[in-house]
């Protein structure tokens, strides 16, 4: 029943909540020790089309150099296409599968999905985009690396509402120094913890 491509919000967060600083940096995430098994790999490899907002792309054009050095970008993430939601003129990545656009999330998810082939949709953030993913009741998990850091203040992770009737907690696992924590959301949460686990665990095991 729900072995159908999901939209992911795949992030890493301090404990309190933020996912960048003041200043938009990410030292104090690189400093914590993440062990010998990063998640992401695999779970990139189950990824047909992502999105990212303006300032999420700008921080990879800056810290990951990647218009003078686009091949950073293509070892990154390949060919898998990419949807950037930005107002302004942004600078595209040389011979990336980059589409600029703005406006209303539906329809963008929707070539997203096409364009995923039956994969996962990835959101990378930030926050607020992510947000009206959720409005829209476009977002399906959240799978959160939680680093042990309080920074106070900063960007927030996702600057919504949801409760634990819109939630639920279906995989808890820690590498290295992160806790990795996984929520189902909307119809998958509707389902309970149990059966939205399974449902889950289930749609991995196709892929």
């Amino acid at each position: 029943m729900f072995d159908v491509a999901k939209t992911q919000y795949y992030t890493a967060t301090s404990v309190d909540g933020f996912t960048a600083d003041l200043d938009n940096s990410l030292d104090w995430l690189f400093e914590v020790d993440e062990g010998t098994d990063n998640p992401f790999g695999a779970f990139f490899s189950n990824v047909g089309a992502f999105a990212m907002g303006a300032a999420t792309y700008e921080w990879v054009l800056k810290n990951d150099n990647v218009i003078d050095e686009p091949e950073n970008w293509h070892e990154m993430y390949g060919d898998v296409p990419c949807w950037v939601f930005t107002h302004r003129d942004l600078p595209v990545v040389p011979d990336a599968n980059v589409f600029m656009v703005s406006g209303d999330v539906k329809r963008v998810h929707e070539a997203m999905m096409v364009a995923a082939q039956g994969r996962n949709v990835w959101l990378a953030g930030g926050g607020d985009l992510v947000g009206e993913f959720a409005d829209a009741d476009l977002l399906d998990e959240i799978i959160l690396a939680v680093a042990p850091a309080m920074l106070g203040s900063g960007t927030p992770l996702l600057p919504r509402r949801l409760t634990s009737q819109q939630m639920v907690l279906t995989n808890v696992a820690q590498m290295g120094q992160f806790a990795y924590l996984s929520y189902a959301v909307g119809s998958l949460a509707k389902l309970g913890r149990h059966l939205a686990a399974d449902a889950i665990s289930r749609e991995h095991a196709l892929r």
